[in-house]
């Protein structure tokens, strides 16, 4: 269970400007991704007879997945909260727009999720960095883990043992 907490809440401290890099990135994409989601909410009527229907679900079912992943899961994004679980759907959507729906295109025409795609991949392998919301939750739960055991039953290594001769 502790295997699944730090791989959900990672603690890992980049140096701050990576940190910082890593929060601009998130705020600028989710954001863009997040202005798509809400004019396709906006256009739920028009769209829902025409939206593409890669897998059979059915044209307003495929178009609410695909606002779950530009609305709600880029607002989780840019907060950094359940970073490792969020960026699936974001990287799914722009996977099955770059590969299926537009796999017959012009570059130009999937240019964009290209680079949706591309930059949700790399920020899901580099992490949400220490200012996300994931960080401070890890942080709480290994807090709240180690004031848990009692005094006695933790032990402290130093942190530069002495050599030891033989």
């Amino acid at each position: 269970m502790l295997k699944v907490f730090r791989f959900l809440f990672p603690t890992h401290t980049e140096t701050m400007p990576m940190s910082v890099l890593l929060l601009v990135l998130r705020v600028l994409f989710g954001s863009l991704l997040f202005v798509h989601g809400v004019q396709k909410l906006l256009s739920f009527g028009a769209l829902s007879g025409v939206f593409p229907d890669p897998f059979g679900l059915s044209n307003p079912v495929s178009l609410s997945l695909v606002i779950f992943a530009e609305l709600f899961c880029s607002v989780a994004f840019v907060s950094g909260f359940m970073f490792r679980l969020t960026p699936l759907p974001m990287i799914f959507s722009m996977g099955v727009a770059l590969f299926g729906i537009h796999a017959a295109d012009p570059f130009a025409m999937k240019e964009l999720a290209f680079v949706y795609f591309a930059m949700f991949v790399l920020l899901y392998i580099t992490g949400p960095g220490r200012y996300s919301l994931d960080h401070f939750i890890g942080f709480g739960l290994r807090s709240a883990a180690l004031s848990a055991v009692p005094p006695a039953a933790v032990t402290t290594v130093p942190e530069n043992p002495a050599p030891v001769v033989s």
